[in-house]
């Protein structure tokens, strides 16, 4: 497949997301937030959480679960860039959790995995 044709999936994919979220109370402070080390879907916020979302869009089931190729080094670069998010906003403190959101693209189903996985990082 080409670039062309993973970018729009996984920019349909964001859009979905971010409208899911909103839709149940979320605000998003950030799209596609990016450093050197990377880059990360959506930021929002609810409740107490500043909440690091990482999006994964598929058109079908064939290459297994979306979240599965949020890898563990996959995870560390998200946790790396969400540190910088927190320093340059002096989100200091703040109740911080990592969630996946899978979109699938053919059904429009959306599946969001609250608390995904756990970042090793101090903040």
């Amino acid at each position: 497949m080409s670039k062309r044709f993973n970018k729009f999936t996984g920019d349909s994919g964001e859009r979905i997301a971010e409208e899911y979220l909103k839709k149940r109370g979320y605000v998003i402070l950030c799209k596609n937030f990016r450093t050197e080390l990377g880059e990360i879907d959506l930021i929002a916020s609810k409740d107490e959480y500043l909440v690091f979302v990482e999006v994964k869009a598929r058109r079908g089931s064939g290459f297994g679960l979306p979240s599965e190729s949020v890898t563990l080094s996959k995870q560390r670069k998200i946790c790396m860039v969400a540190s910088q998010y927190i320093k340059r906003n002096m989100y200091f403190g703040a109740a911080v959790r990592f969630d996946v959101i899978e979109v699938y693209l053919d059904t429009g189903e959306v599946n969001h995995i609250e608390n995904a996985f756990d970042s090793y990082l101090k903040y």
